[in-house]
């Protein structure tokens, strides 16, 4: 019978019902971008791009983050978790062996259904000594327990992607953060700038009033202009400690942490043009794509694992060990125990629930499959608006930029003019406030469109390359729709 187990066990050991997983489905993502971009992405460095801004500051907040933030270490024991339960799913291919070892000490009634007064050798009381193992395997014969290994090891490597998608999260929000307070000082330089020009215009307003020169409300029209610029100080002075005490949380400590870069100032990073390769790229790069993906794995998966309940199951016991009366003689030969008990049994009738279970594995694996799909067009959506929101920034700046030219041209003229007599200082004053309020755009769109380039740089996927120890699966290249998926085998 031993004989015959072993030869069924290697005969079906090979079987696993359910469906082989052939890849994710085909999904139309057409070949190219809505927006003109460069293609080329072999010089830029997509794994640190923070690095590629040029700004010490910024990279150096942005790999504290990475060290230290809570959100990101979290993720992190997800993935122990994950790796912990693909353990355990493993273990079910070995055998359950449990030692155990007891001293009893009992009494027989005389009265009972065996006499013992009457049996001569065996007393009424007695002192048992036993020692042993007891043992268990179940044979997997129709790969119930390999389809949850499939499903545990595709659930870490969805989990790992998930906690890239944290990495890539934390770096661009910490760059969004620091370029937005950067933005905020120039900002703010721009907006005191034209309230001193102001001031010194009402100022002067008021000097032609006590002359007889202008009128009331000529003094106060420009107390007005005066106390509409001073006025929206405070609310960038808000937003700039907002974005330091933001800083230090990401950073992994507390708020106040990075309050210092409020005492200090940098130039503006360079906006320019981000080659984002082909359209499909971005799908092997982004981590919500691949764990999207390997969820559709798993749950594959799960439906191998519900099938292979309405087969027969193979599970061999075994048992050994010393039995004996008197403790010196526990284990000699003669106090040997041993048996081996193989057991087959088959849920003949559940009232349907096996097939039940089995249809909301189908059903669990149908809704993966538009997760992915659905998954696949968001971020295709999200490159396209986030190239698109770039582009337009640039342009946006560089049209700022020009109009910044043309300010200081004409305030430079008007000075001439001032001190030549042909202008007064008021008017002189007027060019110096179109000065400071193009500055004031220009600081306002640069930083709109830095913060577009910092979207564009998470929504390629960007920030993750450089991460030690991701599973090698998970950089494996995705099929999109570039080679259609086979569709999925059914093996039960």
């Amino acid at each position: 019978m031993l004989a015959a187990l072993v030869l069924l066990t290697f005969t079906l050991g090979g079987c696993a019902v359910g469906p082989d997983y052939r890849g994710p489905p085909p999904v139309e993502t057409d070949s190219g971008w809505t927006q003109p971009s460069p293609s080329n992405v072999a010089d830029l460095d997509l794994s640190a791009w923070w690095a590629t801004l040029g700004d010490p500051d910024l990279t150096r907040l942005v790999q504290e983050a990475l060290a230290n933030n809570l959100d990101l270490q979290q993720a992190h024991a997800r993935i122990d978790e994950a790796r912990a339960i693909r353990d355990r799913a493993a273990g079910g291919h070995a055998p359950v062996v449990e030692l155990h070892g007891s001293a009893m000490r009992r009494r027989q009634s005389e009265n009972g259904a065996l006499p013992i007064t009457s049996i001569p050798g065996i007393e009424r009381d007695q002192t048992i000594y036993d020692a042993g193992f007891d043992a268990g395997w179940e044979v997997d014969l129709f790969g119930r327990t390999r389809r949850a290994l499939q499903s545990a090891d595709a659930a870490v490597q969805a989990t790992q992607a998930e906690a890239t998608g944290v990495r890539i999260s934390i770096a661009a929000e910490v760059a969004r953060s620091y370029l937005s307070l950067r933005g905020a000082q120039r900002e703010l330089g721009a907006r005191t700038r034209s309230a001193a020009a102001l001031t010194l215009t009402r100022e002067l307003m008021e000097k032609r009033f006590e002359l007889g020169d202008a009128a009331q409300a000529d003094v106060d029209a420009a107390d007005a202009r005066v106390a509409a610029a001073e006025a929206g100080i405070p609310g960038i002075q808000a937003q700039l400690r907002s974005a330091a005490l933001g800083l230090g949380v990401l950073l992994g400590g507390p708020p106040e942490r990075e309050l210092a870069l409020l005492e200090t100032t940098t130039d503006a990073i360079a906006l320019n043009p981000i080659p984002v390769g082909l359209r499909a790229d971005i799908l092997r790069r982004r981590p919500d794509v691949l764990a999207a993906e390997r969820r559709l794995a798993a749950r594959t998966a799960d439906i191998g694992v519900a099938t292979a309940e309405l087969f027969p199951k193979l599970s061999i016991g075994a048992s050994g060990g010393f039995q004996a009366l008197d403790a010196s003689t526990l284990f000699e030969s003669a106090s040997q125990t041993f048996s081996v008990v193989p057991l087959i049994s088959w849920r003949v009738l559940d009232g349907g629930r096996v097939r039940a279970e089995i249809r909301a594995a189908d059903a669990r694996q149908a809704q993966a499959v538009l997760a992915y799909k659905q998954t696949v067009l968001a971020a295709l959506g999200d490159a396209e608006r986030a190239l698109g929101d770039y582009r337009l920034g640039q342009k946006a700046v560089e049209r700022r930029s020009r109009a910044v030219d043309a300010a200081v041209r004409s305030y430079e003229y008007a000075k001439i003019r001032y001190r030549s007599g042909d202008i007064s200082l008021t008017e002189q004053l007027a060019e110096e406030r179109m000065l400071r309020d193009a500055e004031d755009a220009y600081a306002r769109s640069h930083t709109s469109a830095a913060v577009a380039l910092v979207a564009l740089f998470k929504a390629l996927g960007g920030g993750w390359e450089a991460q030690p120890g991701l599973h090698a699966a998970a950089k494996a290249p995705l099929r999109v729709d570039v080679t259609p998926a086979a569709a999925p085998e059914d093996s039960r």
